[in-house]
């Protein structure tokens, strides 16, 4: 999309002038204008919810097979247009090149395939008949039950701005795929790609106000889309606060709840572990989104006597890592998405360092190329302890903080668990044992031993105020489904 191109919404099956006209998309590298997105009114997105609902009786009646043709054609509609969809992706996050093929729109792609064989996925289970004796109910019987997931109706779907193609399909696609209708409010930041997932929608044949995209940057559109009285389902990926401020507005109607909020990834590494694997896994906190991911291990406890030692790798990690111009092959850490979000990670690493924590690397503002564009140095903040707001606060940046502990698993399980977040942990230690050992005691949604790596069939979702329900797998369609008893006497 060139820099003067309008975007309309898509409300109903038709591309649609928003109310509040245009503002535009920037290129988070060099400040550029990627295009133009639409800012819908309030009435616009309440257009869309009415639209979805309308929408939902006959495509809950559709045939599973239906729904899987479809998802899989917009996923092959997707692939087609990879190389334009990767760039644009590109353009809108700063991601580097091969992020955005490989983990941003290729994950969508994937997402979508996983999704047309999850409509095929059986929703009814039968449960082991019941023999009631005579009583005041009535007569001796035998009652069969039947469990029958149903789709809950109107979701929303309000998406991260640190990935525009994963983590929509995550939501759209699951939803789609049980019988839900959707309205689908994106980013402000980079909502460009999700109206590119929605022209695939429509070009795989789905019906008319099955899928609804609306935008903008004003606090009203999301407002709209979360307490209109259509929508039966919110689900939420982004900042904690504003999870709870939608949660408390779901809870007024008992709307149904997805919420995947902030994280702070305990990364616990003892005296055994193999120290240059468990600094390959922190490290993906400089690399991949320039941290901004809720998932990145960015509280490391580390046991003292490798604690020298690791920040030592760790330091010398970084001194290769490539900061530059994501569109430059080579280039491993880009920008942030804003310069608000800029500013706020650098006075994070402001405050560590007032708070005593010493820079080990980074701290500085980067310069790349012409001076434009939102860069954050990779940072390591060592010598920090847990009472530091650095190391208790989501920073959601290329910044990683360290703290030592001198005892053993019940120490590094107390200063792991002493955290407001519980998304996901990890434990790297030689003897498994320990580790696994540890992994179950830590409060957290998910924990990697040895390893950053995620099973995607594996139920993905927070302790604490990490977030509420688990999505992924077949983990997702049961979170946009309602569960329905059926009894008959035999």
């Amino acid at each position: 999309m060139s820099g003067g191109q309008r975007q309309g919404l898509y409300i109903g099956g038709e591309w649609t002038e928003p109310d509040g006209g245009h503002y535009e998309v920037v290129n988070p590298a060099d400040e550029s204008v990627v295009g133009l997105a639409p800012e819908a009114s309030r009435a616009q997105v309440e257009e869309a919810a009415r639209a979805a609902a309308e929408a939902f009786g006959p495509w809950s009646r559709t045939r599973p097979e239906e729904r899987a043709a479809i998802l899989d054609r917009a996923a092959d509609v997707i692939q087609r247009e990879f190389e334009p969809w990767a760039e644009l992706a590109r353009a809108e996050t700063g991601a580097p090149t091969g992020i955005a093929r490989g983990m941003q729109v290729g994950v969508g792609v994937s997402r979508f395939r996983r999704y047309a064989k999850g409509a095929l996925e059986p929703v009814e289970r039968g449960l082991p008949p019941q023999v009631t004796e005579a009583g005041p109910m009535g007569a001796a019987s035998v009652l069969g039950a039947l469990e029958v997931r149903q789709p809950v109706g109107v979701v929303t779907c309000i998406t991260s701005y640190n990935n525009p193609w994963a983590n929509p399909a995550g939501k759209v696609a699951p939803a789609l795929a049980m019988g839900n209708t959707v309205v689908v409010k994106p980013a402000p930041q980079d909502p460009l790609s999700v109206f590119r997932m929605a022209e695939a929608l429509a070009e795989a044949g789905i019906p008319p106000g099955v899928v609804n995209v609306v935008s903008g940057q004003a606090v009203e559109v999301g407002e709209a889309a979360v307490d209109s009285p259509h929508v039966d389902m919110v689900s939420f990926t982004g900042s904690t606060g504003v999870g709870q401020r939608i949660a408390e507005v779901c809870g007024r109607s008992m709307k149904r709840q997805l919420m995947e909020l902030g994280g702070k990834g305990a990364a616990v590494v003892f005296g055994d572990a193999d120290l240059d694997a468990a600094v390959m896994g922190i490290g993906t906190t400089f690399s991949f989104y320039s941290g901004q991911i809720c998932t990145a291990p960015t509280r490391v406890i580390v046991h003292r006597s490798v604690y020298a030692e690791l920040v030592e790798k760790l330091t010398g990690y970084l001194a290769f890592m490539k900061l530059g111009d994501p569109a430059v092959k080579g280039t491993v850490v880009g920008p942030v998405i804003s310069a608000a979000h800029r500013d706020r990670v650098e006075a994070y690493v402001e405050l560590g360092r007032k708070e005593g924590a010493r820079i080990a690397y980074g701290g500085e503002r980067p310069v790349v190329g012409a001076g434009r564009g939102f860069y954050v140095a990779p940072t390591l903040l060592v010598d920090c302890t847990n009472d530091m707001r650095v190391v208790r606060e989501e920073i959601f940046g290329p910044v990683v903080v360290v703290v030592p502990f001198d005892g053993g698993e019940d120490e590094a399980v107390a200063l792991a668990n002493d955290s407001d977040y519980g998304l996901i942990s990890y434990v790297w230690s030689g003897d498994a044992a320990r580790a696994f050992r540890v992994a179950r005691r830590l409060r957290s949604g998910g924990v990697g031993v040895n390893t950053i790596g995620r099973n995607m069939e594996a139920p993905f979702g927070g302790f604490k105020r990490s977030g509420v329900g688990r999505d992924v797998g077949s983990y997702a369609l049961h979170a946009y489904s309602e569960t329905q008893s059926i009894v008959w006497a035999g």
